[in-house]
């Protein structure tokens, strides 16, 4: 009997797993999931019955439908992502400058650990009250998107700092790489992972703490201002048509920025 030292072929019907196609499966997955979940929503609400418990997702998309031709919609939508958007951002770039200081200096993190630890800690709403005090309700979402967003930026950044392999900054140091060029080849490129992480799970945060927030100071004009009317008057269609909103502006936004710093990064290592 004689055995070939060749590999086996592979099955007639097979074809090599690619990227593409691995990136194709998994957006087809989700679709099925989310279509899965509408469809025990719609099943659900028919065993219910009652419209003022459980509306049904046509119902709610019929809202949304109507709710988007309006100009109310589109201001109240501009109203809250311009204040979010600009909280997450702020913290950010704070939370980024506070871990470069506290990964180098070790007494600025023990500075801020009390700080971080209570901003982790405490209650949304507890900020929220303190915040319609010294604030006012127009720049509640700005500053509460702020604080809920900071410690996570802080935290994952500072993590990534002092994982950065010592045995390859010492490298570094001894072949005289200046500081910048460490900076760009060395610091930023060991961050990526760390920093899309962090802010996939921020920009979440933002939109929950931000929107509930708005729900709590109910500021004119506001996204939260047409969910705690929708509560108000008992409007279950609404209250699904924002919701869905806010989620949809949420996942979009993540995306896009997370789209953006893989594609930063891909210019910075093709410039490299």
């Amino acid at each position: 009997m004689f055995f070939s030292s060749r590999t086996p072929n592979r099955s007639a019907g097979s074809s090599p797993t690619t990227p593409s196609t691995t990136k194709l499966k998994s957006v087809l997955g989700k679709t099925a999931a989310a279509a899965l979940a509408i469809l025990l929503w719609q099943i659900l609400s028919m065993l219910l019955g009652q419209k003022l418990l459980l509306v049904s997702p046509v119902d709610a998309a019929i809202r949304l439908a109507q709710l988007v031709t309006t100009i109310s919609f589109w201001s109240a939508v501009a109203f809250s992502l311009l204040r979010i958007t600009l909280g997450f951002f702020l913290a950010l770039f704070v939370g980024i400058g506070l871990a470069v200081l506290a990964g180098h200096v070790k007494w600025v993190e023990t500075l801020l650990w009390p700080y971080m630890a209570a901003v982790k800690a405490t209650p949304v709403a507890s900020f929220v009250i303190l915040c319609l005090i010294w604030l006012g309700s127009r720049g509640l979402s700005v500053f509460i998107a702020f604080l809920m967003v900071l410690p996570i930026i802080y935290t994952n950044v500072l993590h990534g700092i002092r994982s950065t392999d010592p045995k390859l900054l010492e490298m570094a140091r001894l072949f005289g790489i200046s500081r910048r060029r460490r900076l760009f080849y060395i610091h930023i490129p060991h961050l990526k992972t760390f920093l899309i992480s962090a802010c996939g799970i921020a920009i979440g945060m933002a939109w929950k703490a931000g929107i509930a927030a708005e729900v709590i100071g109910i500021p004119t004009g506001s996204i939260g201002e047409r969910l705690y009317e929708a509560k108000i008057y008992l409007s279950s269609a609404d209250l699904f048509a924002w919701t869905a909103v806010v989620v949809l502006l949420s996942i979009i936004f993540e995306k896009l920025f997370v789209r953006f710093i893989r594609f930063a990064y891909a210019r910075m290592e093709k410039a490299g």
